[in-house]
């Protein structure tokens, strides 16, 4: 027997397999955030704590190897561990999926909230938009905890993104410290918490990009917005417009091959609803995703031909992170900015089954 799987025994006795709680402590949930999916085969090392050392990894077919033994999966419990030379906080859980292996960390969520904020906020912002930040990343985190699902979060902006320890910095730290527990609420429950990083000067209802309409994520003008891309400029060219049809599944219409963007119809915050394209019409959300995949910031968009004239940056739905750092400066709180941005919700504390603690009802301004 080898040394490394000498070590690796000994902690499975101390730590057995699916022993690690759904809440950590004083009740802080314990969050289980995919990091890596490693295809079938291909081994992945993680760096474990001191008693432990490295750790070499693969997906089987029948199950997880680890070191020369394979089991369904496999658990080690902290308190940190390095992965691909970054390092996070709590433990780590490895199983597969589809043939894949999945890294999965296991952190509890005020902990996994000090890695997020650094990768979604800039140092500089005034410390109530960091606080209004901290609020709407534990919401969001909360609101897609999944036990049935084998994680809740992915790391990359696909959720949102989250870079361990490394990035961690005392500003973003304060702010997370400062709202701890703090989530938004709307009928007791954790809201759909959405952020993007400039509306252009009208957010945009949740409808209008996800197909679904919520009451807390409605079209809100958006003075404050005023970062680097609240205007912008861009050329999209018909090479560029054919391969956005394409990654859709559509093909430009015969006889249309140099048919500009075309605006037919526009959603209740001005952005793009219905689009024409080398003669191929979409239109709702689909119209946000071809805006999307012609590489332009925003479907707050006009176009002149084939150059593309727009304001804002990213979906538009929920907190506008530059809105809310202009009005942090404006003198507004925290509290203030989250009622602007998803009004008719409350602050609430988290609790083990749900939420409480309702602080008043943000009224619509």
């Amino acid at each position: 027997m080898t040394e490394g799987l000498k070590v690796i025994l000994l902690a499975c006795l101390l730590f057995p397999v699916g022993i690690l709680p759904s809440r950590g402590q004083g009740g802080d949930l314990l969050l289980r955030v995919l990091l890596k999916e490693v295809p079938e085969g291909q081994e992945v090392s993680l760096l474990l704590p001191e008693a432990l050392g490295p750790v070499r990894a693969r997906g089987e077919a029948q199950g997880v190897w680890v070191e020369g033994r394979v089991q369904p999966f496999w658990e080690f419990p902290g308190p940190y561990f390095r992965l691909d030379g970054r390092t996070y906080r709590g433990g780590v859980r490895l199983l597969v999926q589809g043939g894949r292996l999945l890294v999965v960390n296991q952190v509890l969520l005020e902990d996994y909230l000090l890695g997020v904020l650094p990768a979604e906020m800039p140092e500089g912002f005034p410390q109530e938009a960091l606080k209004a930040q901290a609020v709407v990343a534990r919401t969001f985190a909360v609101n897609r905890s999944n036990p049935r699902a084998p994680y809740d979060l992915c790391a990359s902006e696909i959720c949102q993104v989250y870079l361990g320890l490394a990035v961690e910095t005392p500003r973003h730290s304060e702010a997370v410290r400062a709202t701890r527990g703090k989530v938004l609420s709307h009928g007791g429950k954790a809201i759909s918490a959405l952020y993007h990083a400039d509306s252009g000067g009208m957010t945009a209802g949740s409808e209008e990009v996800f197909g679904k309409a919520l009451p807390y994520l409605r079209p809100r003008p958006d003075p404050y917005a005023r970062g680097p891309k609240s205007q912008w400029q861009l050329a999209v060219s018909p090479k560029g417009a054919v391969a956005a049809l394409k990654a859709m599944g559509l093909a430009p219409q015969a006889g249309s091959p140099g048919d500009p963007p075309v605006v037919l119809e526009r959603s209740p915050s001005g952005r793009v609803w219905r689009l024409r394209l080398l003669g191929v019409e979409v239109e709702g959300p689909e119209a946000q995703r071809l805006v999307r995949n012609l590489g332009l910031p925003s479907a707050l968009v006009e176009f002149r031909g084939w150059q593309a004239e727009g304001r804002g940056a990213g979906h538009g739905v929920g907190l506008s992170q530059w809105g809310a750092k202009g009005m942090a400066e404006a003198g507004y709180g925290y509290r203030e900015i989250l009622g602007h941005y998803f009004p008719g919700t409350f602050l609430s504390d988290l609790l083990l089954g749900g939420v409480s603690g309702l602080e008043g009802a943000w009224a619509a301004r």
